[in-house]
């Protein structure tokens, strides 16, 4: 019996007395890339922080939640660390300036923000640093501090620190925002190169145009709850998306790639 990468049973998440996602109901398997989209608010950030093990289900003695990664419920650190590599853009505001590439993607090998006096860094772990920067194209730039890297230079640190570990898993959430263009075609080549070699993507994103070609599995969230979900062609429709988003959008395909243009209106 093959061991699911994720799987969500009726899984729900209250805060105030509100519902913030509302039973949701998901799975993926080892080696399947998925896409996450919606509008901000939709709860994707949430359903993120539960991947992560940050928050949990709402508890419900009826209908008990299911949330297993990899068929665990309870989340052993070290167990989640070796299949999950987790790309959140609020970590590339939290190393200092001084930081190096190298103690970035080295700090991901002690899921830490950064290398403490008490941490011994093996000759073994620089060998990982050196070949998740090598996957990355950014073994040049080991030494160089945060503060003199570019945004796309960051985020590349970031996913390598991710993959240090070899995850099974790789949860990438908004990893192109405030990129250009080039940039976010790069990066969506990337991802693909990272999905050849075995690597399961989950992409948080509310933009058709992050999605990479290679990623056919696709769950659309509005207000807590799953809209739609199936394959590109089945949800990235003129009607699906406008519903998403409350406006009349046509979408626009090109050799895999979506995109969204708003029409009509005042």
């Amino acid at each position: 019996m093959n061991v699911k990468a994720l799987e969500l049973r009726n899984v729900s998440v209250v805060r105030d007395g509100k519902y913030i996602l509302s039973s949701i109901d998901l799975e993926l398997d080892a080696g399947e890339n998925l896409a996450i989209i919606g509008p901000n608010g939709s709860g994707k950030t949430t359903l993120v922080q539960l991947f992560c093990g940050n928050i949990y289900p709402y508890y419900d003695e009826n209908e008990p939640a299911v949330l297993r990664i990899f068929g665990q419920e309870r989340r052993n650190l070290f167990e989640f660390r070796r299949h999950v590599g987790i790309v959140s853009m609020d970590l590339q505001n939290m190393f200092g300036g001084d930081t190096t590439v190298f103690e970035v993607i080295c700090s991901g090998l002690f899921s830490s923000l950064d290398i403490y006096a008490d941490r011994t860094v093996t000759s073994d772990m620089e060998s990982m640093v050196v070949s998740s920067a090598t996957m990355m194209g950014i073994e040049d730039l080991l030494e160089r501090t945060v503060s003199g890297l570019s945004l796309g230079e960051m985020r590349r640190a970031l996913i390598a620190r991710a993959l240090v570990n070899g995850p099974d898993l790789l949860i990438l959430d908004e990893p192109m925002t405030g990129l250009d263009v080039s940039m976010r075609s790069k990066f969506r080549s990337m991802f693909d190169l990272l999905s050849k070699q075995g690597i399961g993507l989950i992409l948080v994103t509310h933009e058709l145009s992050d999605i990479p070609s290679s990623m056919d599995h696709i769950v659309a969230l509005k207000e807590g709850r799953i809209l739609a979900e199936g394959t590109k062609k089945e949800v990235l429709t003129d009607d699906v998306i406008s519903e998403l988003y409350e406006e009349s959008i046509k979408v626009i395909e090109d050799n895999g790639t979506y995109q969204m243009l708003v029409v009509g209106g005042e």
